[in-house]
Parts: C-alpha cells; sequence; structure tokens
C-alpha cells in the first residue's frame, strides 16, 4: 500500500478530480446500457442476445477500466462513486489512516479518519 503525505496527496488532486469526473461519465453512459446487458448474459448461454451497440459498450467498458486502472495506479482508493470520494493512505502519529477527500470539495485536502472509522469519522487535518 502507498502511503501519501498530505502534500503528496494535494498535488495529485487535480489528476484526481479529472479522472473521478471521467469515470463518472463513462459510468453515466453505462448505466444506459444496463437493461440491454442484462438481457444479453441471460440470454448469452443460448448463443444470442448481444447487445445492438455492443462496440460502443465495448468501448465506454474499456475506458472505464483505464480510468480505474489509472487511479489504483496512483495508489488511491476510491470509495464512492457518486460523490467522487476518495482516500489516500497516510501515516499519522505512527498509525495508518486516510485522508479523505470528495469531488465537490476544494483544490486541498481538508479531512482524515482512522480505517475503521470510515466517512462519519472524518477529522479536520
Amino acid at each position: 500500500m502507498k502511503l501519501f503525505t498530505v502534500e503528496e496527496a494535494n498535488a495529485l488532486l487535480p489528476s484526481v478530480r479529472q479522472l473521478l469526473k471521467r469515470l463518472q461519465r463513462f459510468r453515466h453512459r453505462l448505466s444506459g446500457y444496463k437493461a440491454e446487458a442484462r438481457q444479453a448474459a441471460e440470454q448469452a448461454d443460448q448463443g444470442g442476445g448481444g447487445i445492438s451497440s455492443g462496440l460502443l459498450y465495448a468501448r465506454l467498458l474499456t475506458n472505464f477500466a483505464g480510468e480505474m486502472s489509472s487511479l489504483e495506479a496512483m495508489g488511491v482508493q476510491l470509495k464512492d462513486f457518486e460523490r467522487g470520494l476518495i482516500d489516500f493512505p497516510s501515516l499519522r502519529d505512527g498509525r495508518v489512516v486516510l485522508l479523505c477527500w470528495q469531488l465537490d470539495e476544494g483544490d486541498e485536502l481538508e479531512w482524515w479518519h482512522d480505517m475503521d472509522a470510515g466517512f462519519g469519522g472524518r477529522t479536520p487535518l
């Protein structure tokens, strides 16, 4: 697990913000295929049931997976797609904690919480 200083995490926020916005767009577009994808999966064992816009759907899935891989490669933990909730593992007072940020917040981290506390346990930095 990568550990971030507050400064390192803050430096990544512009890139993380862009990635999150792209992920949200891809996820929203993919949700439009939900019924078609479910039907295709249900009929797959019968040799049919493809998605009519299969190529576009496949591209969206590939792009979504690529963006997720980019986020994971940074060492950032995505906790909630809708809110754009992100955690950065960090060391504080000799223990691992999570620096917490979400998409609608400012350009610098302001919160942290213990590993098991979750969003409700956020404490100002």
